[in-house]
């Protein structure tokens, strides 16, 4: 592998910025100091002026491979993933077949082996009648279990409250919740159709997953959690309400129930449905303000814990689809970095809290193996940023294959400019180096 020598850093890490230097041999992190210049290197990297930050670990990706292909791959979404500054993700088990056998997990694990230029992580998935196969999971290598408490796309909704129970009871692992409650949304949904007939607007979306279906849902993990002292981490929070189940007072790594925030609901709010419609149509809904600038709040003060996309690709043509068959999910790994980054520009975060909630968090939460950190031993997983380089999202800049993104015409003030993966140098400027894929995740789990 090259030796890779970055100079002339501003290292945003552990709550500090400092400048300094970093030497990457045999794909880890050898050396952080100040006056590295004469170190052997293969590669120098002069970035001066700019940020190094540990690379985005997204703890929600839908990549749709195998049997969705049609949407995205592993592959071309990995590959969107690094030029965002992502270099390792942790992948949902709803592909087709969905995950529900440890047979179908290695398949998923021996593709990504050959084609993900990220280092990747997939969930097991939970459903009514799998729970022994689910139990077979080693927590070493693998992220979690994946529980649809609430149906999302695929059909792996788990209503049966014995099988939840019994999940609650045995997983001796993290549980990865989708948490809305099924009947809640099936109510509003017959009362949805019979008022605003076959063909409404994608506004109505929130309405039918309102506050109640979310609430319902995630009180009733955290109750199942507490009750049998779950390793509980429930995915994309959407609600204020829902806020008042998190705990703050006390560190990450001493949470038995964790919850994470996703760029969408951060960035969006139900006043762009007029202008964006079925492309921001998500589960859970994005909501009112209110909502958004909650999460937000919660974000910073800690009762959130990680920042993540759910990334879920579908076609413009599924897409452009009425209300009642567009289906729920939208690209956004290749911009979830940079809309953080437009929050800095806007002095509402700083480099050091999106640091936190994208890179370190996601290692301690899933207890990662030297990732997520600037340190020396720890894989170089690394990412530059330039504060000071602009670009508007444009179909001729997006990566993902489904080709459109709802940050279309939004000019973003910042750019990544270089990824490493695993010490690969696997984009730079635009250009990428497909000779080297990521690697496996593993896990510092008893």
């Amino acid at each position: 592998m090259k030796k890779i020598l970055i100079l002339n850093a501003n290292i945003v890490n552990e709550g500090r910025i400092s400048s300094g230097d970093v030497f990457i041999e045999n794909g880890f992190i050898a050396e952080i100091g100040q006056n590295l210049s004469s170190k052997p290197a293969d590669k120098i990297i002069d970035a001066k002026g700019k940020y190094l930050i540990p690379g985005v670990i997204d703890d929600q990706v839908h990549f749709r491979e195998p049997g969705l292909t049609h949407k995205a791959t592993i592959y071309s979404e990995a590959k969107a993933a690094v030029a965002g500054g992502i270099t390792s993700f942790m992948e949902m088990p709803n592909t087709v077949p969905n995950t529900l056998t440890q047979e179908l997990l290695a398949e998923k694990y021996a593709r990504a082996a050959q084609t993900s230029l990220a280092n990747y992580s997939f969930f097991m998935g939970v459903s009514n009648d799998n729970l022994q196969e689910a139990l077979k999971t080693d927590p070493k290598n693998v992220c979690g279990l994946k529980v649809f408490m609430g149906s999302s796309t695929g059909n792996m909704l788990v209503d049966n409250e014995k099988t939840l129970e019994e999940i609650f009871k045995n997983a001796g692992m993290l549980i990865a919740t989708h948490c809305e409650d099924e009947q809640t949304i099936l109510k509003n949904t017959a009362l949805a159709k019979e008022k605003y007939g076959e063909n409404p607007s994608a506004s109505i979306h929130p309405v039918i997953r309102n506050e109640e279906a979310c609430y319902k849902s995630s009180s009733m993990a955290v109750a199942l959690a507490k009750k049998f002292n779950s390793r509980l981490h429930i995915l994309h929070i959407s609600t204020e309400e829902e806020i008042s189940l998190f705990d703050n007072t006390k560190p990450l790594s001493e949470k038995r129930i964790t919850a994470e925030v996703c760029v969408h609901h951060l960035w969006f709010d139900s006043r762009d449905y007029d202008r964006l419609g079925t492309k921001i149509k998500w589960n859970p809904a994005v909501k009112e303000r209110r909502h958004k600038e909650a999460l937000f709040k919660a974000m910073l003060d800690d009762h959130l814990d990680i920042i993540a996309t759910d990334h879920a690709p579908h076609t413009t043509e599924e897409k452009s689809q009425n209300y009642w068959k567009a289906p729920s999910g939208g690209p956004l790994v290749q911009h979830s970095l940079n809309a953080m980054l437009e929050f800095y520009k806007q002095g509402k975060i700083s480099l050091e809290k999106i640091v936190e909630k994208m890179s370190h968090n996601p290692s301690i939460c899933f207890q990662i193996e030297k990732r997520g950190y600037i340190r020396e031993g720890y894989w170089a997983d690394l990412v530059l940023v330039d504060l000071d380089s602009s670009y508007e999202v444009a179909k001729n800049n997006i990566l993902y294959q489904c080709g459109w993104s709802p940050f279309e015409g939004v000019n973003f003030h910042s750019k990544v400019t270089h990824t490493l993966v695993s010490g690969n140098l696997v984009y730079e400027e635009g250009k990428f180096d497909e000779s080297n894929f990521g690697k496996r995740l593993s896990f510092n789990r008893i």
